[in-house]
């Protein structure tokens, strides 16, 4: 050990007398001081702007804007310029033959030099310490675990770019070559991640071998076994290499036994590598405050009730536009999104099926009209160079699994072991590919039996299925919307009240109905009424006629005329119903929008009034227009022409109106649960498309939490986290100033003065 470590001394010795050593620790630190203190200043300025803050410590070393992130694209930059002369040094001088004939071992100098780079890689992670260091002044309550985590990330990458370049430098005498040769392995390491990746084993391999995103884990605050055990292997596999370098240039062994000696150094490392990297034999820990890496508690309930085995199928279409998300080459990252619940659930089988049947391909409209499916396989795979036998027809695959409701999108399909099935899919907007929620969704119907919505017809009501701009298809039975029930855990079916509503029925929609109820229908309705199923009614101005009947076996009713709420840049009857201190009762997350300063906003809403108590139920009011400005208007009816005005003569009388009520009452020892609102057009197609200047408005938040309550809070999951703590920055304009001059200045004028006294005092000796 002693001899290690004399030779790391004077390793360290000749680096430091070396300028460039030097510079790259004025560069490094300047770079760090410079992202680090514009960061900072961003957040400062968007807390003054009055945008709400999330995750100031993440925000600030990692995600896009992350100094630890911006940091590692440069990384590889300094690396070998330190390293390049570790052992190249020895070489063009003939120093190297002194080591060869002193009773010092190959490993010993391979070691002696490397602990070198384990020290300059320290003072590197010194230098990082100081924004950690001041994060801890400026931030409340900072994540110090998240930032410790993300030094070691880069402690980590440093020491294998070290290695790499020490094996480099003992290849070569040229230190250009070896700077050259160091580069040129990075890149290989960063770009193989995407080379043979149609092809299972070869996907296997390269994607072990790849170094791009290994660091990215530990910025994101997450300690994983495979991810550090790359690391040391990539690092004792080069160390390795070294040492069979010089070995052979010792004992100038043959270049073929010096061959098979790096072959078998490889082949270890790969077999250590991909074993590590099993989800079986992984081990995590997430160092995140709230713990963002890792599933909520709901969902881990939800895999360790899944008893046995899992299998997860994913079905690929080769001729829908959605090919490419589940195409081979597309593996490695598709698998990415289960990787938190193999974490627990490490027996999760994930199996793909590559089929072809007619699904949606604009620049292909015209070969459907003229070639058979089959032809059009066949001449994909011609320019593709795939094998048309990869890809079954779809009568092969509907033996296996029903997925002909899909229209050929791609679509997953989870299998228990008791062999009940969920499907999941992914969605057509930003992100595509489904969230937590949405997954763990999908496991728990494999548990229970997931809610069925009916939605009434019969008298011109919304239907569930309808995807025109009065309709609630978008949010009902939209299998490309994320948010949809259908995606939410719901069952959607459409009902007649001309029959009983079915036992299997849990929740029944009624909306805008134009026409009166039979005298069947209307018994039909009481009979649910009275066995505690679950409503969810919604009112429209003009139809108060045909739906108070409805109403008032509840002991409610919805008032005639329109509320009205008159602004300069909407018209009068678009009304911005504010969320009730009441509504806490109904869903936790309403509170938090109800403190944000959102409303729900109602396109032409009537008022419900109380008109009967003792009906048993406990009425509790959810959404009401403003005291200030608002009225029932009961005159003007053409607001695109003409403005309202409050006529007291009239009966209109400025003061809030209840729009949104919640019933509750218990029903053989079941509470009924019953939501009844003055405005059908908020949650349609149209009007969740809106974006309405003025209003911070979450329409899509009173559908899901409605039937979130409506479910007994059982579908959909609820994945919403606790808000990390450090949503401050706590220091002024002035502070974050001061600290620029610190980090940014004076840091690297510290290690210039350093470097001048050090130089200075070796040219004095």
């Amino acid at each position: 050990m002693r001899t290690i470590i004399r030779i790391t001394k004077s390793e360290l010795r000749v680096l430091f007398f070396s300028p460039i050593a030097w510079l790259i620790l004025i560069v490094f630190s300047f770079q760090v001081g410079m992202a680090y203190s514009d960061t900072l200043a961003l957040q400062l300025k968007n807390q003054e702007l009055g945008y709400r803050m999330f995750a100031v410590t993440s925000s600030l070393f990692s995600g896009y804007t992350g100094i630890l992130s911006n940091l590692l694209e440069n990384l590889y930059l300094y690396i070998p310029l330190f390293t390049m002369g570790l052992m190249s040094r020895e070489l063009s001088s003939g120093s190297i033959k002194l080591l060869y004939s002193s009773p010092v071992s190959n490993l010993q100098i391979i070691l002696g030099k490397f602990l070198a780079v384990v020290v300059y890689a320290l003072l590197l992670c010194v230098i990082l310490m100081g924004p950690v260091i001041s994060t801890c002044i400026s931030v409340q309550a900072p994540d110090v675990p998240l930032m410790l985590t993300g030094v070691l990330g880069v402690f980590l990458t440093v020491l294998a770019y070290g290695a790499i370049g020490l094996f480099m430098s003992t290849i070569t005498k040229y230190q250009v070559v070896a700077v050259v040769g160091t580069l040129a392995i990075l890149a290989i390491l960063n770009f193989i991640g995407g080379v043979g990746q149609e092809y299972d084993f070869v996907r296997d391999i390269t994607y072990w071998l790849a170094i791009s995103g290994r660091s990215k884990v530990f910025i994101d605050g997450m300690i994983s076994s495979k991810d550090t055990l790359y690391f040391v292997l990539v690092i004792f596999m080069f160390l390795g290499l070294s040492v069979i370098k010089l070995q052979g240039e010792r004992l100038r062994l043959a270049k073929w036994k010096t061959s098979l000696k790096y072959s078998f150094v490889l082949l270890i490392a790969l077999a250590l590598g991909y074993i590590s990297s099993l989800p079986k034999f992984s081990i995590y820990y997430d160092s995140t405050a709230t713990k963002m890496n890792t599933l909520t508690e709901e969902s881990q309930q939800i895999l360790e009730q899944l008893k046995g085995d899992l299998t997860i199928t994913t079905y690929v279409n080769y001729l829908d536009e959605t090919y490419d998300r589940g195409a081979p080459r597309n593996r490695i990252d598709d698998i990415a999104q289960f990787e938190q619940y193999l974490r627990f659930k490490p027996e999760i089988k994930l199996e793909y099926v590559y089929y072809y049947a007619k699904g949606y391909m604009p620049y292909a409209k015209a070969a459907y009209d003229t070639m058979t499916l089959e032809q059009i396989v066949e001449d994909k795979c011609r320019y593709s160079g795939y094998n048309p036998k990869r890809f079954l027809p779809l009568d092969e695959v509907l033996k296996k699994d029903d997925i002909s409701g899909e229209n050929g999108r791609f679509a997953r399909v989870i299998t228990a072991a008791n062999g009940k099935k969920a499907i999941l899919r992914i969605y057509q907007d930003n992100s595509v590919y489904p969230y937590e929620a949405q997954i763990s969704t999908a496991l728990k119907t494999l548990l229970q039996e997931a809610p069925v919505v009916g939605f009434v017809t019969g008298h011109k009501e919304r239907s569930g299925m309808d995807l025109g701009e009065k309709g609630y298809g978008a949010f009902a039975s939209n299998k490309t919307f994320r948010y949809s029930l259908i995606n939410s855990g719901f069952g959607i079916r459409e009902i007649s009240l001309g029959q009983p509503v079915p036992e299997d029925i849990d929740i029944v929609v009624l909306a805008d109905m134009r026409s009166d109820l039979t005298e069947e229908e209307s018994r039909n309705f009481d009979t649910y009424l009275a066995r505690g199923g679950n409503l969810f009614i919604l009112g429209e101005p003009k139809r108060q006629k045909f739906m108070n009947p409805v109403v008032e076996k509840l002991g409610l009713r919805f008032a005639d005329g329109i509320i009205v709420s008159p602004s300069e840049i909407h018209l009068d009857d678009i009304v911005a119903a504010d969320i009730k201190e009441g509504a806490a009762t109904v869903s936790e997350n309403y509170i938090k929008y109800f403190r944000r300063g959102y409303s729900i906003i109602t396109p032409s809403a009537c008022a419900i009034e109380i008109l009967d108590t003792t009906k048993g139920f406990k009425i509790t009011e959810v959404l009401a227009s403003a005291s200030k400005g608002s009225w029932i208007e009961k005159e003007t009816t053409d607001f695109i022409n003409e403005k309202s005005v409050l006529n007291p003569d009239a009966g209109e009388v400025e003061r809030s109106n209840s729009i949104m009520l919640y019933l509750t009452r218990l029903v053989k020892n079941k509470e009924q649960r019953i939501f009844v609102i003055g405005d059908a057009d908020c949650i349609s197609t149209l009007e969740l498309s809106q974006n309405r200047a003025g209003f911070r408005s979450s329409n899509f938040t009173l559908i899901t939490e409605t039937f979130r309550n409506m479910s007994y809070e059982e579908f959909p999951v609820d994945a919403n986290r606790v808000n990390p703590p450090d949503d401050q920055v706590v220091v002024s304009q002035d502070g974050v100033s001061t600290i620029k001059i610190v980090i940014m200045w004076i840091v690297p004028l510290l290690l210039v003065v350093g470097c001048v006294i050090l130089l200075f005092r070796r040219k004095r000796r």
